[in-house]
């Protein structure tokens, strides 16, 4: 028996076990079919799955490592997109009603991609209305598998739910507030927000479109980097996207920090934070600093003004997405995405200038501190995951809000690549997060601090117990032979 059960183990781990003949594409994909039909009933992460599409892709990628085409490590790999990615094969509704059984001309770019790295696409993931705030009233929302009582963040949330609890190997998300971050700070997982333009938004329905990136959400800081380097870079259905070279990200794993620069603005990091929260990222620094790094102490750019007008930025352009069918079918929305219309209908443009201007300012000097340091180091949220009850409450108070988003929001006004990792666990037993945040185009950095940090730790190895009745052993079965490469047993 392997030291963990196959769904848990990592992209790059199982790519592995699938190119040594260890486990077939097929074996792997009929595993995790069993095991989302045994459990996600009760995590419903899943909005669509595409169960037969999924075994035709592990068998044409079995029969194409037969015949020596290895496409790279997510060859044969399971994995799973957001509903707001278009696909020819399966509906896309975006976590609305008015999408209902929408089924798009062309797939999105980042799909497209990932299926010609190899990848199998397990299905579409749930998520809130519209990539906003909440879920649609007639769509159920994703369970924690941590707790179920506890929040899952948001939109990403099917794609929190389902690498967190073992039923693919990772996920798309996006992020327009926080929405790849929050989902990754309350289910353990680790998760890189790119640069914006460095992927393509192609087929991806929007919330706000200068707001909106697309990134993998996975448990490993190599995990991301793989699904990364597959769907990187310059396409011409995308004229936000940048047409630059994408690096190599696989040479940054295991290149350590040792006089690597990194920046901290301690007044920013932890005024008002949650001592847990605290203490998990100063043990961070200490890593750091242990491993090599320089610690630099920074000042960050004035903040407040932005996060307070992300609200209005977002609706603004959220007005725009939905000015086909809203207030045309304003009856079919729920309420959460109905205000945020109305607020971006409502804004005055000396309104929006003012929030414009802001933007401005804030990025631009916010990438000159970039100049002295190679990437930053801040929480994912001030305090640790909160419970449904506690989300409830915070609703009602937009101070409480602003809070949560001075951690998130500046980086999607400044289009500034993250990655959001796990640094611990609160008295509860829930993940607690970090974040470290790049220069534009920085990816490279980022990852290679992140990977640093994940090799002397283990917070993003460890996993929710989910229950099922599914366990794995690889076989040492030749991948030409019709073994599926994995054996089920109940116990």
């Amino acid at each position: 028996m392997t030291s963990h059960p196959l769904h848990f183990k990592s992209i790059v781990e199982v790519g592995q076990m699938i190119r040594r003949g260890e486990v077939t594409s097929v074996g792997v994909t009929r595993h995790m079919l069993d095991l989302i039909a045994s459990v996600d009933g009760r995590f419903k992460s899943y909005i669509h799955l595409c169960g037969e599409r999924a075994l035709e892709q592990a068998e044409a990628a079995d029969a194409a490592l037969a015949a020596g085409l290895y496409r790279g490590q997510l060859h044969g790999v399971p994995i799973a997109i957001k509903d707001l990615c278009y696909t020819t094969y399966a509906p896309t509704r975006a976590g609305t009603t008015i999408y209902r059984g929408f089924m798009a001309p062309h797939n999105a770019t980042v799909v497209d991609r990932l299926e010609t790295a190899g990848a199998v696409i397990l299905g579409k993931l749930s998520m809130t209305e519209g990539a906003y705030t909440g879920h649609h009233p007639t769509i159920p929302a994703p369970k924690n598998p941590w707790n179920e009582s506890y929040w899952v963040g948001t939109s990403s949330s099917g794609s929190g739910v389902a690498p967190s609890a073992g039923l693919c190997f990772a996920s798309l998300g996006s992020d327009t507030g926080g929405s790849i971050r929050y989902p990754c700070a309350t289910c353990g997982l680790t998760g890189i927000k790119p640069t914006f333009g460095r992927v393509s938004r192609h087929g991806v329905f929007a919330l706000a479109e200068s707001l909106d990136h697309v990134g993998p959400m996975a448990r490993s800081v190599a995990d991301c980097a793989v699904i990364l380097q597959a769907m990187a870079g310059w396409d011409a259905h995308d004229p936000t996207s940048l047409d630059v070279p994408v690096p190599d990200y696989a040479t940054e794993i295991g290149k350590g920090v040792r006089d690597m620069r990194i920046g901290i603005d301690r007044e920013y990091a932890f005024r008002g934070v949650d001592r847990e929260v605290a203490t998990a990222l100063e043990q961070a620094v200490e890593v750091f600093e242990t491993l090599g790094a320089r610690i630099i102490e920074v000042t960050l750019p004035d903040y407040d003004a932005l996060v307070d007008a992300w609200i209005m930025m977002c609706a603004i352009e959220t007005a725009v997405a939905h000015q086909d069918t809203y207030p045309a079918r304003k009856e079919e929305y729920g309420p959460d995405l109905a205000q945020l219309i109305e607020e971006g209908l409502s804004t005055t443009g000396t309104e929006a200038a003012r929030g414009h201007h802001l933007r401005i300012n804030f990025s631009m000097a916010f990438e000159a501190l970039f100049g002295g340091i190679d990437c930053m180091l801040c929480p994912t949220m001030p305090s640790p995951t909160p419970s449904l009850a506690d989300m409830k409450d915070y609703g009602a108070d937009p101070a409480v809000l602003n809070a949560i988003m001075r951690y998130t929001a500046p980086y999607d006004f400044s289009g500034s690549p993250t990655v959001t990792l796990p640094n611990g666990f609160d008295n509860a037993g829930m993940p607690l997060s970090m974040q470290i945040v790049g220069p534009k185009l920085g990816e490279a950095a980022i990852i290679r601090a992140g990977d640093a940090f994940q090799s002397v730790t283990d917070w993003h190895t460890r996993h929710p117990d989910i229950g099922g009745d599914v366990r794995t052993r690889p076989k040492t079965d030749n991948r030409n032979t019709t073994a599926t490469g994995i054996e089920r047993w109940n116990g």
